[in-house]
């Protein structure tokens, strides 16, 4: 087993059990230690580890791990991560990225001055529609809104703007 090496435990501390609480205690006189004599304790009688998954054990695999053998989809090579950078963010988590002063102030204000909420800087360049919006408008400023989040904010009269 992986022990935890014993420099890193606190001091006095040991990751060994102590003696006296073992089972091997309560087996000594017991000759076969519970493991029985006829069938014997023997090292790794259906192999180590994951083995005989799709022979002896292929019972127990199929009954609670569907799916776990095979292939699905297809193949990709040399897949890397950038292309697919999208952060996103949800509409009910839209007014984090500024102070709550800012809100209050523009809500208050008699002005036409809109608050303007860029994602990007925030580091989030997807704008989805899950929860509410406060009843004030906003204009947002991200690469992509999803059909949901840009009802929800002209709703409340805001604005969307896509920037590159």
């Amino acid at each position: 087993g992986s022990r935890v090496p014993e420099p890193f435990l606190p001091r006095g501390l040991s990751d060994k059990m102590t003696t006296h609480l073992k089972k091997c205690r309560k087996a000594r006189g017991h000759v076969s230690h519970g493991h029985g004599r006829v069938g014997k304790h023997r090292k790794h009688p259906g192999g180590r580890g994951k083995a005989g998954g799709q022979h002896h054990h292929r019972i127990a695999y199929d009954k609670y791990h569907p799916g776990y053998f095979g292939k699905v989809g297809m193949r990709y090579f040399h897949k890397t991560q950038n292309k697919f950078y999208n952060p996103s963010l949800n509409l009910d988590k839209l007014w984090t990225l500024v102070s709550e002063q800012t809100r209050t102030h523009h809500a208050k204000s008699k002005s036409d001055k809109v608050p303007v909420i860029d994602c990007l800087k925030a580091g989030y360049t997807k704008v989805l529609g899950k929860g509410l919006l406060p009843k004030q408008p906003v204009i947002v400023k991200a690469r992509f809104f999803s059909r949901r989040a840009e009802e929800k904010i002209k709703a409340v009269g805001g604005a969307c703007v896509t920037v590159a």
